[in-house]
């Protein structure tokens, strides 16, 4: 089997867990960061793909699936899970759907759900998901023939979320820490950095769990 795995961008976090999790599969699997390397393949999985794939793009391939972490139809659009905990939600759900136009609107395969804990921060939060979404692509290749895709239903109420602009990751310096540790706790450092402005000049926030 050939299988084609987009991740936009090759600064990702969990680009490693996708070449370590592709040197792991007894099939010819390829990581890729452009929709211009695509050829053709069994299967093409998007994961924190930016770019939208045309239908004419994904009749190369028997499958065309996307990873996308929301309980679907509910949070539809860009960073759902993001978004999500910022509300606070402790549990996410990652939906492994077919790519489809409107973005977000094709059938689902299957979906996996975990727990996120009030202490975690980014990259523990990161960890958990990378994980529910390899899982969902190895349940995929191995179940393929017997799976029997959802339509959505929309009646069950659907929503969708804009893009995530650096200004929704600042601080408020009037409020408290504990008002705002959501916010801090998903903010990727290295990325997407908390910022706070004050005095003229613009802050970067980072916070890691130490051992007193």
């Amino acid at each position: 089997m050939k299988i084609s795995v987009l991740c936009s961008s090759p600064e990702h976090p969990i680009v490693g867990k996708i070449k370590a999790w592709c040197e792991e599969q007894p099939h010819d699997v390829e990581l890729l960061h452009s929709k211009s390397e695509l050829s053709n393949g069994d299967i093409l999985f998007l994961v924190s793909c930016s770019e939208l794939i045309a239908e004419s793009e994904r009749h190369n391939y028997q499958h065309t699936l996307v990873l996308h972490a929301s309980d679907l139809p509910k949070g539809r659009g860009w960073s759902p899970y993001i978004w999500e905990l910022l509300k606070g939600a402790e549990t996410i759900t990652v939906s492994l759907l077919e790519a489809a136009e409107p973005v977000d609107s094709g059938r689902v395969w299957a979906k996996e759900s975990f727990h996120v804990g009030k202490d975690w921060l980014w990259d523990e939060i990161n960890e958990a998901l990378f994980e529910a979404e390899l899982a969902l692509m190895s349940y995929a290749i191995e179940n393929r023939e017997h799976i029997k895709p959802k339509v959505q239903d929309d009646s069950e109420g659907s929503s969708y979320y804009p893009k995530r602009t650096p200004k929704d990751s600042e601080l408020d310096v009037d409020k408290s820490l504990r008002e705002q540790f959501d916010l801090i706790r998903v903010c990727d450092p290295r990325r997407y950095p908390a910022k706070f402005k004050l005095y003229g000049h613009t802050y970067k926030v980072t916070v890691e769990k130490t051992d007193d």
